[in-house]
Parts: C-alpha cells; sequence; structure tokens
C-alpha cells in the first residue's frame, strides 16, 4: 500500500521516531544510542547532511578496500545495469564463469592444487556452504576445531563455530559445535616468552589432544578424529586484528594433516590486499583445503561471496548441482563488479603500496603509543592496524575509554589538519578495546597522518575529559 505520508523528505528527528517504531535493532546498528546517518561518501571520506567530513578507518568492516566510489568499479556496476543486471543462476553468463577461473588458476599457482569456485551472497552463508563441504566429505561430522577470539558469522552454523557465546545463547545450536583453541595472542599470553615461542607452545597444547583417546577427539586404534576440519582467520578480525607468528600455521598445519582434518581458511575480512596479499594466508606458507571470501571483492557494491575447495571436495560427482543454493549467488552485477576488481588488482601493485604504506601507519601508532600510556599495543600486518587501548598501566582493557573515543569521533568537530573532522573507528578485540583499523587501500600518506593527528586529538579529549 503506498503510504502518502512519506512521499516527502524527512528530517533526522522524523527518521529516528521511524527507525524506532519500525525497524528491527537486531541487525547490530546500535552500537550508540543514536547511530550516525551519513548521507554521501567519496575516498576515504563518508559526509553527513550538515556538511561534516569524516576520515573512515574501518571502511565498512573492510568491505570497501578500494574506496568509497572508486571510478573504476562504479563504471562496471554501470555497464553491467545497462547490459545484464539480472538473470537466473539457473542460467549462465560470462562474468561468473570469467571470475571463478581467475580466482581458482590464482589458487592453483599459489596452492599447487587444483579447484573450483563456488558462490554465495555473504560472508556467512560461503561459511555456511563450506560446511557442507566438510560433512560432505567427512562423512557428516559436524564437529570442528575453531579459535578463541575467532569470529566466522551469525548464521546458524556459522555462530557455531564463532567463539562468542552471545551469537548462540537464544538460539541453541543447530549441527555444527566448534571446540575452541587458544590463539597466540603475545600481548595478553604468558610473560617471558617471544612471539614465535607462544605460537610453539599454543600448537603444542593443540597437538597433546591427540596423544591419547582420553583427551576426546581421536580414537587411537583407528586413527580416526571425531573433528572434520579446523576453521581459521589467518589474522583475527573482530577478535582484534590478532597477528600471529610466522612459524605459527606451519607447525599447526602439520598437525591437521597428521590426522586428516581440513583447513578451512576464512578470509571474508582480511581477502583482497587488506594485509598487502591477495589471501592473508600467503604470508604464514601453508596449503588451505577451503578457502572462504567475501566482503571486499565487490567493494561493498554488490552482495558477493563465495568459496575455493580443492577438486576432491567439490567436484560434480561429489557436490552435485543442488547442494546448495541462494537466489542471488553469483549474480550478474555482482559478479561484473568483481571480475574488475580481481582486473584491477592484478593490473596494480597492491602488494607494494600496502606493505609501505601499513609500515608508516604502524610506525605512526608506535609514536603514539609512546606518547600515550593508554595505547597498550599496536601491530599490524599490511593496512590490518591494531591499537589496544588500556588504563595508564597500559595493560588493564579500558572499553570505558574506547567507547568514548567513538562516540566523540562521530561529533565531526575534532581538529586536525587545519580542519573540523569526524573519524569512523571500529572496535574489537577480546575485551572490545581493540581500535581495529582497517583504512582504504588507496589512503594516501596524507591521509595517514590525518588519521594519527584525529587518534592523537580524540585521546586528548577523552583521556583528560
Amino acid at each position: 500500500m503506498y503510504d502518502a505520508a512519506l512521499d516527502h523528505p524527512l528530517d533526522e528527528a522524523e527518521l529516528r521516531r521511524l527507525e524506532a517504531e519500525y525497524c528491527s535493532w537486531g541487525d547490530t546498528v546500535h552500537y550508540m544510542p543514536e547511530p550516525k546517518f551519513f548521507e554521501s561518501c567519496e575516498g576515504s571520506f563518508l559526509h553527513d547532511a550538515e556538511g561534516r567530513s569524516f576520515l573512515d578507518l574501518q571502511m565498512w568492516y573492510s568491505a570497501v578496500n578500494f574506496g568509497y566510489r572508486n571510478p573504476r568499479l562504479n563504471a562496471a556496476a554501470h555497464r553491467q545495469l545497462d547490459r545484464l543486471p539480472q538473470v537466473a543462476s539457473q542460467y549462465l553468463h560470462r562474468e561468473k564463469v570469467e571470475l571463478a577461473a581467475m580466482i581458482a588458476r590464482d589458487a592453483e599457482a599459489k596452492f599447487g592444487a587444483k579447484g573450483r569456485v563456488h558462490f554465495n551472497v555473504g560472508g556467512a552463508q560461503a561459511i555456511e556452504d563450506s560446511l557442507k563441504l566438510v560433512r560432505n566429505a567427512c562423512g557428516g561430522k559436524s564437529l570442528m576445531f575453531a579459535f578463541e577470539g575467532g569470529y566466522h558469522g551469525r548464521t546458524l552454523g556459522a555462530s557455531a563455530i564463532t567463539s562468542s557465546y552471545r551469537y548462540r545463547r537464544r538460539f541453541g545450536h543447530f549441527g555444527e559445535r566448534a571446540q575452541f583453541i587458544e590463539f597466540p595472542y603475545h600481548f595478553r599470553g604468558p610473560k617471558g616468552m617471544s612471539k614465535e615461542e607462544y605460537g610453539h607452545l599454543c600448537v603444542q597444547k593443540f597437538a597433546r589432544l591427540f596423544e591419547t583417546e582420553y583427551n576426546g577427539v581421536l580414537d587411537t586404534k583407528t586413527g580416526q578424529a571425531e573433528f572434520a576440519a579446523f576453521y581459521v582467520e589467518p589474522i583475527q578480525g573482530t577478535g582484534g586484528y590478532v597477528v600471529p607468528p610466522p612459524n605459527f600455521f606451519v607447525e599447526l598445519k602439520a598437525v591437521l594433516d597428521r590426522y586428516g582434518i581440513l583447513l578451512v581458511v576464512d578470509e571474508v575480512q582480511m581477502g583482497f590486499f587488506r594485509t598487502g596479499k591477495l589471501w592473508s594466508i600467503e604470508h604464514f606458507g601453508v596449503q588451505p583445503d577451503i578457502l572462504v571470501f567475501g566482503k571486499a571483492l565487490t567493494n561493498g557494491l554488490n552482495p558477493l561471496s563465495g568459496l575455493w575447495a580443492k577438486e576432491a571436495l567439490i567436484n560434480p560427482t561429489v557436490f552435485p548441482p543442488g547442494s546448495t543454493h541462494s537466489t542471488f549467488n553469483a549474480n550478474p552485477m555482482g559478479t561484473a563488479v568483481a571480475l574488475e576488481a580481481m582486473k584491477m588488482m592484478a593490473e596494480g601493485d597492491y602488494a607494494t603500496q600496502v606493505a609501505a604504506k601499513g609500515a608508516y601507519f604502524l610506525q605512526g601508532l608506535r609514536e603514539l603509543q609512546a606518547r600515550w600510556p593508554q595505547i597498550g599495543d599496536v601491530d599490524g600486518l599490511g593496512l590490518a592496524l591494531r591499537a589496544e587501548i588500556c588504563e595508564a598501566d597500559g595493560f588493564t582493557p579500558a572499553k570505558a575509554l574506547l567507547d568514548r573515543m567513538c562516540e566523540e569521533g562521530m561529533k565531526g568537530d575534532l581538529e586536525a589538519g587545519g580542519r573540523r573532522l569526524g573519524l569512523v573507528l571500529d572496535v574489537g578485540g577480546y575485551h572490545k578495546n581493540v581500535i581495529t583499523l582497517a583504512p582504504s587501500l588507496e589512503i594516501s600518506f596524507e591521509e595517514i597522518d590525518l588519521a594519527l593527528e584525529l587518534i592523537d586529538a580524540l585521546l586528548r579529549r577523552c583521556v583528560s575529559g
């Protein structure tokens, strides 16, 4: 039914009244009492209706790696809109096939294994598809390993392998269940150990589970594990952009291979050069059995996700048509933009650019850390960076301080670079006290300087306050 009452521009007060009455609050928008309304965007900035500009250091949870309104990717969307914007997935279109081939050939060159690509619309949905692949390949086993601090989505299957109980508390379990394994979070790990020593210790704790049948994961008489796969984020995302030591995954994979447990790599947040490589797992020298991707594949323009899996797991004989499906999987708009994004990544030297910008940003964070004891830890890989906000002792988590910083950043009145600006920050971490920094990969060095100046201004305002 047409509602004439809504057929006019609404002011913010009226929009908030309607939102309070008609919108579900279950879709994670209410981190602040009154979430910000934005009107436009470009590059690294969002703009509100009053014309205030906000430097965005989270870029839609790392979905907009290539900047807002990227001209090349927007043009690809316009071309597809004018040519073939819709087609049912029982038919084919060239963009899907070319994109799948491009991703699969790249994976074969890097991981030394033939595989295939399967598409869906969101990261959690692609995780669900991977769970089907795993259970199908492992005789229906529904037990998985995953990491403490790991995040894989909020659908029923994905939340079962996500370590936060709050995502499952109201809904229980449906099929999958994970045993959560310690991740080498060095800043909050045992004191007196190097990163590498702590990583080795975490692997040894995991390997101990297979020493005797009474640890509950292995039938020592047959050598069969009850667990089908280990789901990993190479760099933890929602867990606070925790970067493991370089020896960790090599040692972990050796244990998995010994007992026939699949390695499923979740690249939804860290994929597409966030860390300076197409896939963050490339930094660690191991071969995944399944790799899940999403978010930045389309620069946030159209929902598209997917997975790459080894041929033995996904060929049509073992995973036939209809094994899983979404109406909008492999949609022409999404695959067209994604194909252009993949070409853009192949043509540009993102590896060098992201490494240089990441090192520059990380050095700036370390200089801030030297001035502010409230910054307990900084770390990063490429342009996936973390700054852990603590009390003045440099260790006790200071969630309330970071919450204040986020709220003040939304006011749009910070003095930096001769301008009054806002700052968009994302919060992560085991204690929700970590600034997880995922700026545009196209961010300039001048904008990095601006970001550091804005963070400094927030600390001055919020610590003294």
